[in-house]
């Protein structure tokens, strides 16, 4: 039987976007977290393609700082106080994780296994996915609250650039985290019956 401890974890998982500039948790026990999660989470073929960066201080500050500036450029004048203010609430926050997926990896297994070439891309992706969830389920377990953005591929190249990212690492989200300000509302769920099938 799953472990409700697991389970409880599970549904303690919220995106937090009240976040501030503390941890309950040590840098040590962060990247422990990390560590860990890259390390145990299942990749297609073991391609063991998954990557991460955390930052801290302000190289976390820098991140948001780079989505600004670059989303400044594209974004209407009189639209981008609702963008600042939203990016405010990430670099609030005490830490940042990036995640990547390294297309060196995809693009080796494309060409040793062709007949699945098409799918490495996809299940990269949902290698990806699943990394992102364990982080985000260990850091509210942690007392860390956490939220996900995707502001690639518009901050790629500046983020490569500034953090010396390998250029074979795509950028897939980035997962601004600190300690919980506010708590989420009530989530509201579809009925269940609507989404599970149980087939005998």
């Amino acid at each position: 039987m799953m472990s409700k401890k697991f389970l409880e974890a599970v549904k303690d998982r919220r995106s937090i976007y009240a976040i501030s500039k503390e941890s309950p948790i040590s840098d040590a026990e962060i990247q422990e977290i990390v560590e860990a999660a890259v390390l145990h989470s299942p990749t297609s073929f073991n391609s063991q393609s998954s990557r991460a960066v955390v930052l801290l201080g302000d190289k976390h500050d820098k991140v948001w700082d780079i989505t600004a500036d670059t989303l400044r450029k594209i974004v209407p004048t009189e639209q981008f106080e609702g963008t600042a203010q939203k990016l405010s609430s990430f670099k609030a926050g005490y830490g940042t994780v990036l995640f990547f997926e390294d297309q060196a990896v995809v693009k080796h297994l494309q060409e040793n296994f062709a007949l699945y070439a098409d799918n490495f891309p996809i299940w990269s992706n949902q290698s990806s996915g699943i990394l992102q969830f364990v982080v985000w389920t260990a850091f509210a377990e942690a007392g860390l609250g956490a939220s996900l953005q995707h502001y690639n591929p518009l901050i790629d190249d500046e983020v490569k650039a500034t953090f010396d990212i390998p250029a074979d690492w795509k950028l897939i989200a980035q997962m601004p985290f600190g300690k919980t300000v506010t708590a989420p509302g009530e989530k509201e769920f579809q009925p269940i019956e609507e989404r599970v099938k149980v087939i005998k």
